[in-house]
């Protein structure tokens, strides 16, 4: 599995989380909420002073070289945190505004304060060229009754010019570029500002926006419960089955034999898991079935058992099956 957490020549990285360790057991975990100030510092994301150089190229020739400007286009740069030298980051055009992982964490900050949410994780990717930070919200979504779902803020930032600076709204722990691939992918709410000028008073605007947030939460708590009030036969189940993995007359008789073991598979999480205590016979408990189905139990590649569990830990952390999911979501909601 690729994390992409950067890492440094002293055994350290640049990765900082909130009473519980990532699955790549990098970085520091505090005991305890943390600050803007400590993810900074702990994340080693503080002092980067990103900015724009000249870029050049160069032209050998049998003359020997000859430096050439590059019109209109920069390196962007940041100072490191470890070496303070000058290091390269990426190339962008002329329009591009570098925001600094200062103003990053005080746009979070000024949500946390608002809020009560605190900062969760914060770390860098890609050797410095991405950057995330969030925050978990003091109120997740209660369905039933007796299910919690977390929900958290998420800020990333890219100082490649590879993306635009984005806040979202998801269920999705950020601790890795994996986590970071799924938050945006299964966003409910999200605000995406480009390295413009005039993209500090954007991320500004960013804060109302967000209030969308809640009323998404909101939303979703109702459609869940609504669910929860429904009840699903097992026949209607297996026509969502088999709207979402199609088998057709004509196919291979190996495309049959899964699907008669995925229907098997699911059925009996519907009817007889332990996570569906308390939700049997309802729609929710259809949808549930499903994500369980979708994340843990369908078969992944590996000879070992250890290598079918990392492989499904991957599959839960990339997001490869919220295609799927919410489209179960669609077919299962009431």
């Amino acid at each position: 599995m690729v994390h992409e957490i950067e890492q440094f020549t002293d055994g350290t990285a640049a990765f900082a989380s909130a009473n519980t360790s990532a699955w790549h057991k990098l970085g520091t975990v505090t005991n305890g909420a943390m600050t803007a100030e400590d993810a900074m510092r702990i994340a080693f994301l503080s002092g980067w002073n990103v900015r724009l150089l000249p870029l050049t190229a160069t032209e050998i020739t049998a003359g020997g070289t000859t430096p050439l400007e590059v019109p209109q286009h920069f390196a962007t740069a940041r100072t490191h945190p470890k070496t303070g030298r000058t290091q390269t980051l990426g190339v962008v055009g002329s329009d591009y505004h570098p925001v600094q992982n200062e103003e990053h964490a005080e746009f979070l900050n000024l949500l946390a304060e608002e809020s009560g949410a605190h900062f969760e994780t914060a770390g860098s990717l890609k050797d410095g060229r991405q950057v995330f930070l969030t925050m978990k919200m003091p109120q997740g979504l209660t369905i039933g009754g007796n299910d919690d779902v977390d929900l958290y803020i998420a800020a990333f930032n890219s100082h490649d010019g590879g993306s635009a600076f984005r806040i979202v709204v998801t269920p999705v722990r950020v601790v890795c570029a994996n986590t970071m691939r799924a938050a945006i992918h299964g966003a409910r709410s999200s605000f995406v500002v480009r390295h413009t000028a005039g993209a500090k008073a954007r991320i500004a605007q960013a804060r109302s926006a967000l209030g969308l947030t809640f009323r998404y939460a909101e939303e979703f708590e109702q459609a869940a419960q609504r669910m929860i009030e429904a009840e699903m036969t097992l026949s209607e189940l297996k026509s969502v089955v088999d709207e979402l993995w199609p088998v057709k007359d004509s196919d291979h008789a190996r495309a049959k034999t899964n699907q008669r073991q995925r229907w098997g598979a699911i059925s009996n999480l519907f009817e007889h898991a332990d996570t569906q205590a308390g939700i049997r016979g309802t729609r929710w408990a259809g949808y549930n079935a499903l994500t369980e189905y979708a994340n843990h139990v369908a078969p992944t590649r590996g000879k070992t058992d250890a290598e079918k569990a990392d492989a499904r830990a991957e599959r839960v952390i990339s997001g490869a099956a919220n295609d799927l999911m919410e489209k179960a979501f669609a077919l299962t909601t009431v």
